[in-house]
């Protein structure tokens, strides 16, 4: 603030002006005054000097309790709000965020009162040093506000997120001028405010320093200030760490405080190929690093968080605790200041490159990978391995790791410099895509100019990145501690049930076509949404709309962490109409792909296309099952549907909705892995989202549970479901194929995404009944929902399609190095299979090469096909894996490899008749 640099401007003054004493002077060596007249003069300088240094410490004193009281001007009000039917904010949140402001205030209050009568009535027998001891004595109520600063800082943010009135209070609070100021009052943020008082101890402590050195040694003053001097440089050393890093400055050209706002790693695209960045936000520009490579120490020694220049460089690549180095520095790639920083429209994304997607297989193979040579780095540990080992495995992971990290990335975020480069990064989460945008765009309502930095300038700017950086290690699961959590390892079901807080919709996006009549929605290859490995209803109607602006349009999609980075995993059905969508029921009865109906018994969650209308006949939750692969955290993000047609027609990648608001919980484990649903509430930007979920870990979902009723066919031997159907494939496999084959082999990761839980297990119902309406639900069900549904009936077999007693012979052939040798193997092995179990494999090998003929459109290659089904059709049951799972990881060990392998290996082979095989006599026949 301007009165606070006036004010520092003048103490700072003062100060300079003493050392610059002119020859002539009667401290120069040829001065004719005695040397008794010259003591008497420098101790009347000195106490001179001292009533410069408090007055202009009592200014800025003035200015600081001015900070204060606007900080606390709207404690007060919101507290009043705390208990009425509509608080603004709750006491628990009041409470975090003014926590000690008050104490602070009053303590410093009764310092200014007592201090200021004496600088105004200054003589040279005044003490004040007092004072300052009872003020320093008093920091134990600034390490308490301290301590609670992060908590505080974060409550806030969060509030502002979701309470619009809270948001419109921080972001202006008034605070009065000094006496003398031609200003009145001045705007500053709440966040701003908050860190006055950790930057009110640093300069306390400097006006100590200065009274001291200006106080002579048997003034009584003298002691008094020592002992504040030492109590307040204590507590600042015992805070140093404590203090947000991103707090420090760094100057403008023009002199201004510069802070770093936001910095963290994302993957940019650049002359065609991927390179991780490290990125920087500042208050006035984007800047754009990556580490310089080091020769400190030779070879064989890592660079902390690696070169990102080329990820095969394995010497530069490896993960921090292999080697860290001192004095690393960041090589500046661009920079943007914020005032010429544009985001490209969507017709201008058009013409920009489009993005070389890695394939699903290869990122899942990198994936099983990763997670067998955990499951060696456990071994080695649990058997107490060498650490030489332990230390080579762990550099192959972080290797794997990274490249898992630069090649997963597809979302485009494209910054566009309108003096002339544009650059494009990759990230795999749109919601931190959101969050970049919207950090930079509040930044951008500021008052910035565009300028150009210096060589030196941006040397020192560069300089500073090193110190200044929040996010030290690349997002990688190898950079964790061992003592850290792992994460959650299992599946992760949801439902949302509701949104309140939606406002009325009056953007473009919103404006549907007047009149498209019945039609499906968008499907995956143009679905905005519909990143890899996600859940999404799809059926939904395009119906015709009036010119005026209807409500909004709403959905929510749900990410979860995995191998260090966000992946959208699932998506709700777009909810028509209405400011206050409700999931978990139905309005006007069910709807799938245009039909109308009403809730079938047993078959919750069937509702598609919402629309405003009659009382609803029954509750329809939507349920997803999410996969968790070490994860800790699952973020909901609600978006507005968009019917623009000039922002459909994007690359597959292209998220064109509006976000509306997004929120993140922690997945505490202890919280979620309960038999019970936990209901949960995320808060954003005044958009409250209920939902409840539950945990189930690996060894539970894995687990082959036997039917206790043998009269269903989920969870009962293959060859007493046949014989009771007088099959020789059971009905629901052949009816479900069927199905897929008829309006779903086109269908953009058939098998791979999930279809609505609650829709499988409404279909399972009706299977284990044999209901009459079969058929005419399989015909209007969600096409994922289907293929969920045979999937689930080959995991809940109990055995697996391909035998217990087969399934170590299985891995042994898949092993085997001779062609020969492997192909007669594995031949003998079908043969040995019961026949119901044999003919039934054959026919949904069958399916499969179908489904992989249409991989240029369904995008599901064989591999990815054996990836799905081989756990599925191999996976001994409890009984015969006792002893494979030891980690909550192993699910991707080396089993899981070779299952995946053994199918790929019969999708690979050419046709396989029944008859053929069984006549064949030239195959090798031992006993297995």
């Amino acid at each position: 603030m301007e009165e606070e640099e006036e004010a520092i401007g003048y103490l700072d003054k003062v100060l300079e002006d003493e050392d610059d004493s002119e020859p002539g002077t009667p401290t120069s060596p040829g001065s004719p005054f005695s040397a008794s007249e010259k003591g008497e003069r420098d101790a009347g300088k000195g106490l001179e000097m001292r009533k410069l240094v408090l007055s202009g410490f009592l200014a800025s004193e003035e200015i600081y309790i001015n900070q204060l009281e606007a900080l606390l001007l709207p404690m007060k009000p919101l507290k009043a709000t705390a208990t009425t039917s509509q608080p603004v904010l709750t006491l628990q949140q009041i409470e975090t965020i003014f926590y000690k402001i008050q104490d602070i205030y009053e303590i410093h209050k009764e310092f200014y009162d007592s201090l200021c009568p004496k600088v105004q009535q200054w003589d040279s027998n005044i003490t004040m040093g007092h004072l300052f001891q009872k003020l320093a004595s008093q920091l134990g109520v600034y390490k308490a506000f301290v301590d609670n600063y992060k908590i505080a800082l974060e409550t806030a943010e969060k509030c502002s997120q979701s309470n619009y009135q809270f948001q419109k209070i921080s972001e202006e609070l008034k605070v009065k001028g000094p006496k003398d100021s031609k200003e009145s009052h001045t705007s500053v943020t709440m966040e701003a405010l908050l860190y006055k008082p950790i930057d009110r101890v640093t300069r306390s402590t400097l006006v100590l320093h200065d009274l001291l050195k200006h106080t002579p040694a048997d003034h009584p003053d003298y002691p008094l200030l020592q002992d504040a001097l030492r109590i307040s440089q204590n507590f600042l050393s015992s805070i140093n760490e404590d203090i947000d890093p991103r707090r420090t400055a760094v100057t403008t050209p023009k002199g201004e405080t510069r802070q770093l706002i936001k910095d963290g790693f994302l993957v940019e695209l650049s002359e065609g190929s991927r390179k991780l960045r490290h990125v920087f936000l500042f208050t006035d520009v984007l800047l754009c690093a990556k580490l310089k490579k080091t020769a400190v120490g030779g070879k064989g020694h890592g660079v902390g968080t690696g070169d990102w220049e080329g990820w095969e460089d394995a010497e530069d690549a490896q993960h921090p605790r292999l080697g860290r180095r001192k004095h690393q520095q960041y090589d500046c790639k661009w920079y943007v200041p914020l005032a010429d920083l544009v985001f490209p429209s969507p017709e201008e994304s058009e013409h920009c490159p489009q993005v070389h997607v890695i394939p699903d297989h290869e990122l899942e193979d990198m994936k099983m990978k990763i997670s067998a040579i955990k499951s060696e780095v456990q071994k080695e540990k649990a058997n107490k391995g060498q650490s030489r080992a332990i230390e080579r495995l762990k550099k192959k992971m972080f290797e794997n790791e990274f490249w898992l990290l630069l090649n997963s990335p597809a979302i485009p975020f494209r910054i566009h410099n309108r003096n002339g480069k544009s650059y494009l990064f990759l990230l795999s989460s749109d919601y931190e895509r959101s969050e970049w945008r919207e950090a930079i765009q509040k930044l951008q309502k500021k008052d910035l100019q565009a300028f150009v930095l210096s060589s030196v300038e941006l040397q020192v700017l560069t300089g500073s990145c090193f110190k200044l950086r929040t996010v030290h290690n690349i997002p990688v699961t190898s950079n964790k501690d061992d003592d850290e959590s792992p994460g959650l390892y299992g599946f992760l079901h949801v439902i949302v049930h509701s949104a309140k807080g939606f406002k009325q919709s009056a953007s473009k996006c919103s404006a549907r076509p007047c009149s498209e009549g019945l039609g499906r929605e968008l499907g995956p290859a143009r679905d905005p949404v519909s990143p890899r490995g996600s859940q999404q209803l799809d059926g939904d109607v395009l119906r015709g709309r009036s010119a005026v602006s209807p409500p909004p349009d709403l959905y929510c999609t749900l990410e979860v962490d995995s191998f260090g980075y966000f992946v959208s995993k699932a998506k709700t059905r777009v909810f028509r109409d209405t400011t206050e969508p409700q999931w978990n029921e139905v309005r006007g009865g069910w709807r799938m792909r245009g039909r109308k109906g009403s809730c079938p018994p047993s078959s919750p969650g069937f509702g598609d296309v919402l629309g405003a209308g009659a009382e609803p006949p029954s509750v329809c939750s939507q349920e997803f099952e999410i996969e968790l692969e070490g994860s800790q955290s699952l973020r909901i993000l609600c978006y507005e549907k968009c019917y623009d047609k000039t922002k459909l027609n994007k690359d597959n990648n292209e998220i064109v909705d509006k976000i509306m608001g997004k929120g993140q919980i922690q997945l505490d484990p202890q919280a979620v892995q309960t038999k019970n649903w936990h209901m949960d509430v995320i808060e954003m930007n005044g958009i409250k989202v209920e939902f409840s979920m539950k945990f189930t870990s690996r060894d539970m979902s894995l687990k082959r549970t036997p039917s206790k009723k043998q009269t269903g066919v989920f969870g009962v031997k293959i060859s007493v479901v046949t014989k009771r159907e007088r099959s020789k494939v059971p009905y629901i496999v052949r009816q479900c194929i069927e199905e897929v084959e008829k309006r779903g082999i086109e269908e953009v990761g058939i098998y791979r995404i999930s279809g609505v839980a609650t829709d499988i297990q409404a279909l399972k119902a009706v299977f284990d009944a044999n209901n009459k309406d079969i058929l005419v639900m399989l015909s209007d069900m969600d096409i994922n929902a289907i293929a969920g549904t045979l999937k689930l009936y080959f995991r809940e077999l109990p055995e697996p399609l391909l035998t217990d007693r087969l399934y170590p012979a299985f891995m042994e052939g898949i092993a085997l190095s001779d062609p020969a040798a492997k192909e007669n193997c594995m031949m003998h092995l079908l043969r040995s299979l019961p026949d119901p179990n044999l003919i039934t494999f054959l026919f949904l090998l069958e399916h499969l090469k179908r489904v992989a003929e249409k991989e240029p459109i369904n995008k599901m290659s064989l591999h990815n096909l054996a990836t799905v089904f081989g756990p599925t059709l191999l996976r001994p049951s409890e009984g015969e894996s006792k002893g494979h799972l030891t980690l909550a990881s192993d699910i991707w060990s080396h089993d899981v490899m070779a299952q995946v392998q053994v199918l790929l290996y019969y999708l690979q082979h050419p046709p396989i008749s029944f008859t053929e095989l069984k006549r064949n006599t030239l195959y090798f026949s031992t006993d297995v």
